[in-house]
């Protein structure tokens, strides 16, 4: 009679030791994106698992994969949903397939600078955007900073009709799309891991980007000039699944929560100083002319691609268009 009851006792105490095994597994979260490390969003994300090994060792563990060693543009928000990985920033151009209403940082010339977007985002409108796609399980953590938007090319762009023929690798965004058109140019969608190849062998022939990312992705080796025009702004929405972040512990939610804050805090200043880092070393590498616009150039380049406002304003909502537009207005 003891032989069964010992089986049975050692089977109750493997199961027990193992669920004990199981429980002490720490919850993965993979952070995938598509920039160097040294770029403002790879800063971010290496802050967000330094923080997270301080205060939640042996309960969470983060895994950053940065420049596309992951998933690439095309397939990051596929492998967010699919469950492949828990945490992605994806920037702001790329959620129009599950909202309208984000396209609205796509609209050229609406944030005069970086501390207005900032008053946007941080208001009851921007930071309802981050829960405009829950219903498709997507809940956004906070906004990251990548900086204002400036034109690049192979011939100096002071005038819109400077562009006018010209090609430019966009991200995928029909606002994107109406912008090049309203100022005679075409735009060609194309992830960002192949646009220095792109670039480089003349199938486009500029971009838009921040400084960050232009000097990062040696851009200024295969683009003559820089064009300071600001005329939007490139962001990310750092974003998960509602099921996996609403799945998570109480307190390891709410300490995430706060490891958020200060990880976006830390990205945002980044950005700031990164850009004007790279500023200066686009122009010690002497390969990149910086042509700086008066206001009165830049108004005319305002002026010229304003009109799409009025294409997307029924799907972006003009009372959101209104709030942001305000936002150029300090307290």
């Amino acid at each position: 009679m003891l032989k069964p009851v010992c089986r049975v006792l050692a089977c109750v105490l493997a199961f027990g030791t193992w669920g004990t095994v199981m429980a002490a597994d720490p919850i993965v979260i993979k952070f995938s994106h598509v920039v160097a490390e040294q770029a403002p969003k790879g800063q971010g994300a290496l802050m967000f698992k330094k923080l997270v090994d301080e205060r939640l060792p042996g309960k969470v563990k983060v895994e950053v994969y940065p420049n596309s060693t992951l998933f690439g543009d095309d397939k990051e928000m596929e492998a967010l949903l699919l469950g492949d990985v828990q945490i992605i920033a994806r920037s702001l151009a790329k959620f129009e397939q599950y909202t309208r209403t984000v396209q609205l940082f796509d609209l050229p010339f609406l944030f005069n600078d970086m501390a207005a977007v900032d008053r946007f985002q941080q208001s009851p409108e921007g930071q309802k955007l981050l829960k405009s796609m829950e219903s498709k399980n997507i809940t956004g953590l906070a906004y990251w900073h990548n900086g204002m938007k400036q034109l690049s090319a192979n011939k100096p762009l002071r005038k819109p009709e400077d562009a006018r023929g010209l090609t430019f690798r966009i991200q995928a965004s029909a606002v994107l799309e109406e912008q090049f058109k309203a100022i005679g140019a075409k735009a060609q969608p194309m992830i960002f891991s192949v646009a220095y190849q792109a670039l480089r062998t003349g199938v486009v022939n500029g971009a838009e980007n921040p400084y960050s990312n232009f000097y990062s992705q040696k851009l200024n080796e295969v683009q003559k000039y820089i064009t300071e025009t600001d005329h939007g702004v490139l962001d990310y929405m750092l974003i998960t699944t509602t099921d996996f972040w609403n799945g998570l512990p109480p307190d390891i939610r709410s300490e995430l929560d706060k490891i958020v804050v200060e990880s976006t805090a830390y990205a945002n200043q980044a950005a700031e100083r990164l850009n004007q880092q790279d500023r200066q070393r686009v122009l010690d590498a002497k390969t990149t002319e910086i042509i700086s616009l008066t206001p009165q150039e830049r108004e005319v380049w305002r002026d010229k691609m304003k009109p799409v406002w009025a294409k997307f304003e029924k799907e972006i909502g003009p009372d959101l268009i209104k709030a942001a537009e305000a936002s150029n207005k300090a307290p």
